[in-house]
């Protein structure tokens, strides 16, 4: 018996195979919208805050870095903004699996391998990993889509993601003993100073620099509400 997500594999293969007998494949458009359509399947509904509408906002936040940066391909930009959160690392898989799953999606619509390699590349290289990534993406696409990540996780919509994931993942609001000791910690809070006010720094390009900066005093200014609060002011 098939498993659902054979059973999509499978309706996407159909699909992917009428619009080859359509003469549809060198159509960039047309593989941008089947790639949507293959994203949101996978991910729509999805509750850590890594759903279909965060890559939208990444998809759109890619595309408005793309127009004010040069030497940029905006196919690969749009394939690698879709693509770039498929297979993550957070749940369980591994570079080869993306090069996989990505591969044998792009494949069959004639993708150049070439296209291929760098969406593959994008999607390997894009995530914080805890802090250990320490990889300085090489293609412009790489740093357009990076930094269209990293801007969704900072500002309004990052504090919402981050206590969105701090749930999803049993993880507690705050600890106020981890922080008095100075220890990693395990609560959401921390994560704020372990990753997300360490990211606007981190910006590649200098339109992903300039909207950053808004958005780290926004949470700035949240962090600084919440613990006036949490003393009881």
């Amino acid at each position: 018996m098939k498993t659902a997500e054979v059973a999509e594999e499978d309706e996407f293969s159909n699909e992917m195979f009428e619009l080859a007998q359509g003469g549809l494949l060198m159509n960039k458009e047309a593989i941008v919208e089947e790639t949507k359509k293959f994203v949101k399947a996978k991910m729509d509904g999805e509750g850590s805050g890594h759903d279909w509408w965060h890559i939208v906002r990444v998809y759109n936040n890619a595309l408005e870095i793309a127009r004010h940066e040069k030497d940029a391909d905006r196919f690969i930009v749009e394939l690698g903004a879709l693509l770039h959160d498929i297979a993550d690392h957070k749940f369980g898989y591994t570079d080869a699996d993306r090069e996989r799953i990505i591969g044998e999606f792009l494949a069959p619509l004639a993708v150049e391998q070439t296209v291929i390699d760098q969406v593959t590349y994008i999607a390997n290289f894009i995530s914080f990993k805890g802090g250990k990534n320490t990889h300085v993406m090489q293609t412009p696409e790489g740093k357009i889509v990076q930094d269209a990540d990293r801007l969704d996780a900072m500002g309004a919509i990052g504090i919402g993601r981050a206590f969105t994931y701090g749930g999803h993942v049993q993880r507690l609001m705050y600890n106020p003993k981890e922080a008095a000791e100075q220890t990693e910690g395990e609560d959401t809070i921390a994560h704020f100073y372990e990753k997300l006010l360490l990211l606007k720094d981190r910006m590649n390009t200098e339109t992903g620099k300039r909207k950053a900066q808004a958005r780290h005093e926004t949470m700035k200014y949240f962090l600084a509400c919440f613990f006036r609060e949490w003393q009881g002011e």
